[in-house]
């Protein structure tokens, strides 16, 4: 999708479709009574017979209006608050992506910009806007027979006054950027696990890395994990077909002497449990168990697309947790990269053992700051459900920063307690720990374990169980989450 940015009068505006805004009681928005006026009361005319209340989300297409240029005009409730919500305002927006989605235009222009949005400015109003727009047109359809009308819709004009149109310009090309990255880690979190699998995430790094100078990519086979010291990560992957891989990508945006921000994303291309099995009902879904990674390609690419001006490192830690004869047991005791010894008393809580010789492994780097990224566990779905992303950290500049980028972005995160206390759970009489610490604060003890492996640097822990994926039914699939809130947290390191 196209977006274009112009500061012209709507009745003047030369496209297939015209969309303004009708608050509730029938109440035009300023373009609306532009509109009205210029086409002598044609819009108080349909609102007076009741067609259109107004309530957010309504729509109703008007075709043949007399002196504007526009061959129709959509006209979308927007409700009776003076400050929309984020959620009301992705309503609009949903509801005139559905309406212009079912015409036969290759345009429209867009005036939402007169809408009120708490806490937005024309910038954050116009990042979100054109973000959902954009995101609304996903389609997975590579493994369908029969493939989805290609979207008719090719160019949104975004209309705005013209003391903002330098913002609005700015917003529209973030947005878009983030919309890209977003598809590129729904399309890897959709793709099946026979296709989607360490090496394969290895190739689309080097693919990215083949359109663009700045970015190096380097490919950690088993042998050179080995050679590492990495036990607990080659541990996860002993029972599969599938050889593990730790990838890592350099963008280098910034000075030569600025120490980089590091990205690390779990990335367990498939999650039965090993061992430890998961049941089988849904048991399809644990495709998405490599959605850290996912995010982190969508970042970068995202990052790529913009040439943010910073230093940037991307972990990757792939690897396909299955059940043999060569599998990790229950009781199995492994060394990691750092040296600590750990007990493995659940097979299923494997995430953390290819993270926490990754965080390790992330030390080289010398980093301002290392963000993990994972689809942790499923105590923070119980926890904050599947709106908001889980934030712990060692850090508390860095855990503010995040949150406010999530603000930012509509991309929340809720920070939750790391104390000393919780660590007592990972007690274990054979190794230094064990990797799971029963059944109180799973999320929390999860946070607790990889924080023993980021004491070098500053470090905060996302855990995306709820967020990056939604579970059941004809819409299940994979959100693009949380790469608009990490993409912001890096726009914001650019101004700092």
């Amino acid at each position: 999708m196209q977006f274009v940015v112009k500061s012209v009068s709507p009745e003047n505006v030369k496209t297939a479709t015209l969309v303004v805004t009708v608050g509730e009681g029938r109440k035009l928005g300023a373009a609306a009574k532009i509109l009205d006026t210029a086409s002598n009361g044609a819009l108080s005319a349909v609102l007076k017979r009741g067609d259109l209340a107004g309530k957010p989300g309504q729509t109703l297409l008007l075709h043949g209006l007399p002196n504007l240029k526009a061959e129709r005009v959509l006209l979308v409730g927007a409700g009776k608050e003076r400050e929309l919500s984020d959620r009301q305002f992705r309503k609009v927006i949903t509801a005139t992506y559905g309406a212009l989605k079912a015409l036969g235009g290759s345009d429209a222009a867009v005036a939402l910009d007169e809408l009120q949005v708490k806490g937005r400015d024309a910038y954050g109003k116009t990042r979100l806007l054109a973000e959902v727009l954009a995101d609304s047109g996903y389609v997975f359809d590579r493994f369908k027979s029969e493939k989805a009308d290609p979207q008719a819709l090719k160019k949104v004009v975004l209309l705005c006054d013209k003391a903002d149109q330098a913002d609005v310009e700015r917003a529209a090309t973030h947005a878009l950027a983030i919309a890209n990255g977003m598809a590129l880690t729904r399309d890897l979190g959709n793709l099946p696990p026979n296709h989607c699998h360490p090496s394969f995430l290895a190739e689309q790094a080097k693919a990215m890395a083949k359109e663009h100078d700045n970015l190096k990519v380097e490919v950690l086979d088993e042998k050179k994990l080995k050679e590492l010291g990495m036990g607990a990560f080659l541990a996860v992957g002993h029972g599969s077909e599938q050889p593990p891989r730790l990838i890592s990508l350099q963008y280098n945006g910034g000075g030569k002497n600025e120490q980089p921000f590091v990205l690390v994303g779990k990335g367990i291309t498939f999650d039965s449990g090993g061992i430890s099995l998961k049941p089988g009902s849904g048991m399809d879904e644990m495709k998405f168990d490599m959605s850290g990674a996912g995010s982190v390609l969508g970042t970068f690419r995202a990052v790529l697309e913009l040439q943010l001006p910073i230093n940037l490192v991307g972990l990757l830690a792939c690897a396909e947790n299955m059940p043999s004869g060569r599998a990790t047991r229950p009781g199995d005791i492994v060394t990691s990269m750092s040296g600590q010894t750990v007990e493995i008393l659940n097979t299923d809580a494997e995430g953390r053992l290819v993270l926490c010789d990754t965080l390790t492994y992330a030390e080289r780097y010398k980093p301002q700051a290392v963000i993990d990224i994972a689809t942790l566990t499923g105590a923070c779905i119980v926890a904050l459900g599947s709106n908001t992303s889980g934030l712990m950290g060692n850090h508390e500049p860095l855990i503010r920063q995040l949150l406010k980028a999530g603000e930012t972005a509509a991309d929340r995160a809720w920070e939750l307690p790391l104390f000393e206390e919780y660590q007592e759970q990972l007690d274990s009489p054979f190794a230094d720990m064990a990797n799971i610490g029963g059944p109180k604060a799973g999320t929390i003890t999860a946070a607790c374990f990889l924080s023993r492996f980021a004491k070098k640097y500053h470090w905060a822990h996302l855990d995306i169980a709820g967020t990056a994926w939604i579970s059941g039914g004809k819409e299940k699939g994979a959100t693009g989450r949380p790469v608009p809130l990490l993409t912001q947290y890096l726009l914001d390191r650019c101004k700092a």
